[in-house]
């Protein structure tokens, strides 16, 4: 059986402002095709690597049911980060010339959190845990909210944001992910209490 996926082609025409969430440094840049993208640059710190981790990462999860937005590459004019006041966006900028990973922008989505109103489901929370589990996306140090899920202004859990694909980014172990009876754990490592008895 032959599984073939090509990401579309974009083009960048404008950066529009830092995302200053992580060490990679990612950017919310908009496209020749009209669409936002939340921008992972190949001359950040963890390199193209990292971005075909994510892509791996984001496409099997796409496969395994569950959402995840739509990833692209976007091509980056260097002239884009002449416009930017800071020095080090404009390096990274200019180091990431050429291909780069766009994952589309979901306006309005914010990071998923426990002690938040909306509460996924205990099949939909363990397949995100499974999948970060697999994947080594297991960066729940401290007690931080990861990244990798949000929910959307449709009130949907989305993954996105994959960047704990890579085995040098691991902070925790799976065992830190087992459920028990006081709850289940969640893809931000902490545990959401059980639904309440009917």
């Amino acid at each position: 059986m032959s599984i073939s996926t090509e990401l579309r082609n974009v083009a960048a025409i404008r950066y529009v402002t830092p995302l200053r969430e992580g060490g990679s440094l990612p950017g919310l840049v908009e496209a020749d095709d009209d669409g936002l993208y939340v921008v992972k640059f190949r001359g950040a710190g963890q390199g193209p690597r990292a971005l075909l981790a994510e892509v791996i990462v984001g496409e099997l999860a796409r496969r395994l049911g569950l959402l995840v937005p739509e990833l692209v590459t976007i091509e980056i004019d260097p002239v884009l980060g002449a416009a930017e006041p800071d020095p080090e966006i404009q390096e990274l900028i200019t180091a990431s010339a050429g291909a780069n990973l766009g994952v589309d922008f979901l306006p309005g989505a914010l990071p998923y959190t426990p002690a938040g109103p909306w509460r996924p489901d205990e099949r939909l929370a363990a397949d995100i845990v499974w999948l970060d589990a697999l994947t080594t996306n297991v960066d729940f140090d401290h007690g931080t909210v990861n990244g990798s899920t949000v929910i959307g202004s449709a009130g949907t859990l989305t993954k996105i944001v994959l960047t704990g694909a890579v085995p040098s980014d691991t902070h925790a172990t799976p065992s830190k992910l087992d459920s028990d009876k006081d709850g289940f754990a969640v893809a931000d490592g902490t545990k959401a209490p059980p639904p309440p008895a009917s």
